[in-house]
């Protein structure tokens, strides 16, 4: 094992992890990766999502057979059945998958106490997310592309392959001689995603470049979450007036998020609307926000209307009744999901 991977393989937290494994071979490489860690204790899960017919079932085989000569627990479950049990999925199919996904790795983390879920997204997986977002226009905070620790949904993920190239894996598993499945519609050329990893695979370099934009956005996220002013009861209008923009961006989004606004419920219109009502005195002086929360402007300040509670510590996310707003709209994500994330 080189270093590249053993660091990988080290970053790890110790523990009990789900690892989600498709049988293909970046999941694989993960696994058998992982075997290395004594203080891991892994449960294998994959959903079977009965797209190729008997090739899909074999998919299924395929892990139930690796986690069995692993000696490792494992859940198997079938797109169907996840279907029945999930509401509100997208039409698109690869969201529909990955929110099948999401929901059987909660279950089994939930049923059996583990950490979060691990996954085997590696650099040139990176590399495309980044370039899917630039075409879609997405801002720096898109562009940072796929954290390594991230929650996504109430579920803890850990990614730790993200500084891996895809050919560093399957060249671990030929060294190892451990077979993987291939998924042919992998190379089918009607999914843009398809279109971008075959585009990456002939331009090297672009790949590169787009790992070190990914890099750079990921860094400039970190210093405004930094730099943005902390969550308080009120809103300075004439503070928030002399930021840069994409600080007073920044700390509009923290302050809803506190209020008890649903991160998934934030678009930058939202955002738009609250600095409007610090820039603007003209603007109504009372304005609903997603998830119920109503914000008043009174004296120069920003506040939830009808608020009568002292600033409280920042930590405390303005109060019980934000809290008990905040904790709502996760339970009500976790249980009927509407996830407006990539990756």
């Amino acid at each position: 094992m080189n270093q590249v991977l053993a660091n990988a393989v080290e970053s790890v937290p110790s523990g009990a992890w789900a690892i989600g494994v498709s049988g293909g071979a970046d999941s694989v490489a993960l696994l058998t990766l992982l075997r290395s860690r004594p203080d891991l204790s892994l449960h294998v899960v994959h959903l079977n999502h009965q797209t190729r017919g008997t090739e899909s079932d074999e998919d299924a085989e395929f892990a139930i057979g690796l986690a069995t000569r692993l000696g490792l627990p494992h859940t198997i479950d079938r797109r169907m059945t996840m279907e029945a049990q999930v509401s509100d999925l997208p039409r698109n199919p690869s969201a529909r998958y990955r929110r099948l996904r999401l929901a059987l790795f909660r279950r089994v983390v939930v049923q059996n106490k583990l950490k979060g879920v691990l996954l085997a997204h590696h650099a040139d997986d990176q590399a495309e997310t980044v370039l899917h977002r630039l075409l879609r226009g997405s801002g720096y905070s898109g562009l940072a592309g796929m954290s390594v620790s991230t929650i996504i949904e109430g579920l803890d993920c850990f990614r730790p392959l993200l500084n891996i190239r895809r050919e560093t894996l399957r060249n671990w598993l030929r060294d190892s001689n451990q077979s993987w499945r291939e998924d042919p519609s992998n190379r089918a050329t009607k999914y843009l995603r398809n279109r971008l990893r075959i585009l990456l695979a002939n331009d090297p370099a672009l790949g590169d470049a787009l790992l070190e934009l990914g890099g750079a956005c990921a860094m400039l996220r970190a210093w405004v979450a930094a730099a943005a002013v902390p969550a308080s009861r009120q809103l300075n209008v004439k503070t928030m007036a002399d930021l840069p923009q994409i600080l007073a961006r920044a700390t509009a989004r923290n302050w809803l998020i506190a209020a008890g606004v649903a991160q998934g419920e934030i678009e930058p219109e939202t955002i738009d609307r609250l600095l409007a009502m610090c820039a603007d005195a003209s603007t109504p002086a009372r304005v609903q926000f997603p998830c119920g929360v109503m914000v008043a402007r009174r004296r120069g300040r920003i506040e939830i209307a009808d608020s009568k509670s002292e600033i409280p510590n920042p930590k405390s996310a303005f109060g019980s009744e934000a809290r008990a707003r905040r904790d709502a709209n996760l339970k009500s994500q976790i249980s009927n999901p509407k996830s407006k994330h990539g990756g």
